[in-house]
């Protein structure tokens, strides 16, 4: 094959930009952790020793911080005053924790595959999965604080009315269960909205689950929400108007017997709602930056959690909706239809 000095230079000027924001991915980890965002948002435009005194933070290590983070497009530096700040823009995506384009929690899952991929690595060469239990913790902290913004911003204004007569057995009260609920984020956000239903949370991560409940607690809904330990395949009660799987089918083991059971313990005018990553079906459709986020995080987190498990399926974060649809089928399910979907979500509705 005959090198082509042109394509080789533009090839390294990606890798180039590639390795500054993997470095800049560690950047974000600690000014999330030490609240600079969070300061510099509420200051406006400062100068390093203002940001330092405001934050409790040593000046020099600040300056160096911000200059990176100019460098890297996150913050803005005026040269005439000396001084950094956020756009509103920057500011939503890194300050706002609660706001609808909140990114921060992003970068922590980043840091967790860093530190776990010794344990990937061995997987690759024996075969064996990483179960979800068995990474950092910056995972779980990261996946709840990422996944969150897009619940509040979209599951009751827009998931929930596209599914069909669901919406009206909420408001009149319905029996619920968020199936892989880690943290609790997208029950809470459905106990809010829906006071009159009673709404069960499931994960088989006891971490995850203790979490969960502090965050009802702290929402006010710990009256009408329940959570507890159990597997997808295993999860108790019958009757459920409603069962939720956020984001998390791809990563079991053996989503068809996870099928099965929901078919089993749904209403049998019930729904099932699937939430999963956005992909097409065709590979050759996902090579494109969403793509590239979710086949990394399939590589690193998911399939190695599903192979971790019985049957060890492996979807992976990319199965795309036919596949999915063949799960839902061979778990019983007649009726299965994209009900609506963002440029990172898929949201089906399966029925009997």
């Amino acid at each position: 094959m005959t090198l082509d000095p042109q394509k080789l230079n533009e090839f390294v000027g990606k890798m180039v930009g590639d390795l500054g924001a993997a470095m800049s991915a560690a950047l974000v980890v600690l000014g999330d952790r030490l609240g600079l965002y969070k300061h510099l948002a509420a200051a406006g435009p400062s100068t390093p020793a203002a940001l330092a005194e405001r934050s409790g933070m040593t000046e020099r290590y600040i300056r160096e911080w911000l200059a990176a983070q100019a460098a890297a497009g996150y913050v803005g530096y005026d040269a005439g005053a000396e001084t950094y700040a956020l756009s509103p823009e920057q500011a939503m995506v890194f300050a706002e924790e609660g706001g609808p384009a909140f990114m921060a929690g992003a970068f922590e899952i980043l840091a967790a595959m860093f530190r776990d991929e010794p344990k990937v690595a061995e997987a690759f060469r024996s075969g064996k999965g990483v179960g979800w239990h068995e990474h950092d913790a910056c995972l779980f902290r990261g996946t709840e604080r990422f996944f969150r913004p897009g619940y509040a911003a979209n599951l009751v204004p827009s998931w929930i009315p596209a599914l069909d007569g669901v919406q009206q057995k909420l408001e009149r009260g319905a029996r619920v269960a968020d199936v892989g609920c880690g943290h609790g984020s997208s029950t809470v956000v459905l106990a809010k909205a829906f006071p009159n239903s009673r709404l069960f949370g499931f994960d088989y991560h006891g971490p995850s689950i203790e979490r969960a409940r502090q965050a009802a607690a702290e929402a006010g809904v710990a009256d009408r929400v329940e959570f507890a330990v159990a597997k997808a395949k295993e999860f108790p009660g019958s009757g459920y108007d409603l069962v939720a799987f956020f984001d998390c089918l791809h990563d079991m083991g053996d989503p068809v017997g996870a099928a099965r059971h929901v078919h089993e313990t749904l209403d049998p005018d019930g729904t099932w709602l699937i939430v999963e990553p956005f992909a097409h079906d065709r590979i050759e459709d996902n090579l494109n930056p969403v793509g590239r986020v979710y086949y990394a995080a399939s590589t690193l987190v998911c399939t190695p959690a599903s192979l971790s498990q019985e049957v060890g399926l492996g979807l992976g974060a990319h199965a795309g909706e036919a596949r999915l649809k063949e799960v839902a089928t061979a778990g019983g399910f007649t009726r299965f239809r994209r009900a609506t979907e963002t440029p990172f979500n898929l949201v089906l509705e399966a029925r009997r």
